[in-house]
């Protein structure tokens, strides 16, 4: 129906025009939630602190959708979410460890560290859980998620209790505060992304054989495990660096949604990737560029919700799954079934028939009960068939009760 040069084409201009709208959205907010905010310095990346807030969830979004479509692909989307809630245990146990050796028990770098050992801990347990008993991934999933999320409260809970130790500011993690990215943060996540991006494009054919056919992969010689553990760790490191800005709770958002997005505008892998790379970058760009127009309004929270705009578009209009271009091809073929029918059955009655010597058989009159009763139709169905026929130009009405074939109908 597309080809794929129609899909990029169209898929771009579409997210402009979402951007255009959200745009139009907050300028018509702007004299009474903004006040003076200097919206052009804000999308020029003028401002420092915009500028790395902007920047780093932007580049998050990419290294979100790519990773997002293998997890899609694989039918492990709660995976980003189990190993999320994982990484929260990690926080309180790196701010224990870390103040116990008379430490900077807040130090990023550290929090981060102890988020990734538990989140790995998490996937590993996912896997073996999998591999050696008969439980599915979901039950896996849920098992770790419930149980690592619940240890990660109570670890808090002490930390919180634990005399001379303050852990302010530990639950921010929970829901992310991108308004407090640093340089040092950007870069982090600019590592991410580069490592990421070279990975997918690097293993792109064993990513691609695993997701579609695990069995036939192993049955060829490749290292499925091997591959599906690599692709575990990317998943890791994307969601470790997105706690700080969108927080463990929304991270499987971002994985998801801009991947979900692309499934309805193509069947292409490649071209998938690109497309959720590119959802998930316009959702990080204008979700922190909304919430620091619109006042107290998270940025995590609001890149969710622009992802998610951009997912409801996608259902509705997307050129492969979308609801309204598919509801039109299923009445399409609904119409040609049912005219390919109507004039089978007509063909049927009259080849039943001894022809008149004057008169061809395409030219006899049929009955319409006669009609109705050959394919039993019901009367409802067989006037529908019927206007969709006259609508094309198949049929002759002359005798009331009584439809003849037309020359395009013959």
């Amino acid at each position: 129906m597309w080809g794929d040069k129609g899909q990029k084409g169209l898929v771009f201009p579409l997210i402009l025009v979402i951007s255009a709208l959200l745009g139009g959205a907050a300028e018509a907010a702007l004299p009474t939630v903004v006040g003076k905010v200097d919206v052009w310095k804000l999308v020029t990346l003028q401002s420092y602190n915009s500028r790395l807030v902007i920047l780093s969830t932007t580049l998050l979004g990419v290294t979100s959708g790519l990773v997002g479509v293998f997890l899609l692909l694989r039918k492990r989307s709660l995976m980003g979410d189990a190993l999320s809630h994982a990484t929260y245990p990690g926080i309180g146990l790196a701010f224990l460890v870390m103040t116990l050796f008379g430490g900077e028990g807040k130090w990023l770098p550290g929090l981060l560290m102890g988020a990734s050992v538990t989140g790995v801990v998490g996937v590993s347990l996912v896997s073996a859980i999998r591999h050696t008993t008969l439980l599915k991934d979901d039950a896996a999933m849920g098992i770790i998620l419930g149980v690592f999320f619940g240890a990660g409260v109570a670890i808090m809970k002490m930390v919180s209790n634990l005399p001379g130790a303050d852990a302010a500011g530990l639950d921010s993690f929970v829901y992310g505060t991108a308004a407090s990215l640093i340089f040092a943060d950007f870069l982090l996540i600019l590592v991410v992304t580069g490592v990421v991006c070279g990975a997918a494009i690097l293993l792109l054919k064993e990513f691609t054989l695993v997701c579609f056919d695990e069995s036939f992969a192993i049955s060829q010689g490749w290292p499925a495990l091997r591959l599906d553990l690599i692709m575990l760790a990317l998943v890791t490191a994307v969601t470790v660096v997105g706690l700080q800005a969108v927080g463990l709770v929304l991270i499987i958002a971002f994985l998801i949604i801009p991947a979900a997005a692309a499934r309805f505008w193509s069947h292409k892998l490649h071209v998938m990737l690109l497309l959720a790379a590119s959802i998930g970058g316009a959702s990080g760009w204008l979700g922190s560029c909304l919430s620091s127009l619109l006042v107290d309004l998270p940025t995590g929270a609001v890149i969710v919700l622009v992802a998610a705009t951009i997912f409801t578009v996608s259902m509705l209009f997307g050129f492969v799954h979308g609801i309204l271009p598919r509801a039109v091809r299923q009445t399409r073929l609904r119409r040609k079934v049912g005219r390919q029918h109507l004039l089978r059955a007509i063909y049927e009655i009259l080849e039943s028939r001894q022809p008149d010597a004057a008169e061809p058989v395409s030219n006899l009159p049929i009955d319409l009960v006669l009609l109705a009763h050959h394919r039993s139709w019901s009367p409802a169905e067989l006037q529908r068939l019927l206007r969709t026929a006259r609508g094309e130009d198949h049929l002759e009405d002359e005798v009331p009760g009584k439809v003849r074939l037309s020359e395009s109908g013959v």
